[in-house]
């Protein structure tokens, strides 16, 4: 069996390697181009953007969603099941289009003539775009992780710390959130993954993003093949730097844990 898989991937990649369709010539080419490299820069970016939104939106939706508050708890539940009920993409097309619906954003006193605005064409550029659908997206998928993380953690510790004479924003401080780490850390690490090679979206509105940097030069050179390897040998490299940043980040919130249990 072992060799039937070797013989089959030695076929397919000497296939690959001299396949003169592929013209490795034009992939050596635009791997390191001017174009290229901006579009990495630029995932990069939209990938630590909309991953903080996620963190820091997402953890309040969690605190919300664990909220006896009827109303606060109610809007986390609407506000998952709307984000995670409609496709990403289709997010990101409503907001490049937001126009549509509101042609001038504006902001003023009510009930006076006092206010300030600007054409929405200005303010929600693709790259724009992309932070808001990505990020709000994102929120959604972070309140469950974290929300997961901390109704893991056992009530007793809560409510050792409350007798201690702590307040709320403290126990979860100090208590609650430190040990929901381990938890929380693994599956958020995968979504910065995901992240990353979800940001290929915004190509459908010009994002700027690595994709649609390839693109823009296949269209004028029609050298699509090449420049989607291109585009491809990019996101697996920085997928790989994530995966290897992952591992070492678990091992150190688990060197954490098992540090802090045995005190």
């Amino acid at each position: 069996m072992a060799a039937a898989i070797l013989l089959v991937a030695a076929l397919v990649v000497r296939s690959l390697a001299f396949n003169q369709n592929l013209q490795w010539s034009v992939v050596g080419h635009y791997l390191f181009s001017p174009a290229i490299l901006s579009g990495v820069a630029e995932t990069l970016e939209l990938t630590l953007i909309c991953q903080l939104i996620g963190i820091v939106l997402g953890t309040l939706l969690a605190l919300a969603r664990l909220s006896r508050n009827p109303v606060a708890s109610t809007f986390a539940i609407g506000y998952g099941w709307l984000f995670r009920g409609i496709p990403v993409l289709v997010q990101l097309i409503f907001w490049y289009n937001l126009a549509l619906l509101f042609p001038r954003l504006s902001i003023g006193l009510p009930f006076t003539p006092w206010g300030v605005g600007v054409g929405t064409n200005a303010v929600i550029t693709g790259f724009s775009a992309a932070v808001l659908g990505l990020g709000l997206n994102e929120a959604a998928y972070m309140a469950e992780i974290i929300r997961a993380g901390i109704i893991g953690v056992d009530a007793g510790q809560a409510e050792a710390a409350r007798a201690l004479g702590m307040r709320q924003p403290q126990v979860l401080r100090h208590v609650i959130l430190p040990q929901a780490m381990r938890v929380i850390v693994p599956p958020t690490a995968n979504q910065i993954i995901l992240m990353l090679k979800a940001t290929s979206l915004t190509a459908f509105i010009a994002g700027g993003d690595l994709l649609t940097q390839a693109e823009g030069i296949y269209s004028n050179n029609f050298q699509v093949i090449p420049l989607l390897i291109d585009a491809s040998l990019w996101y697996i490299s920085l997928t790989a730097v994530a995966t290897l940043a992952q591992q070492m980040l678990e091992r150190q919130v688990g060197r954490g844990v098992l540090s802090g249990g045995s005190r």
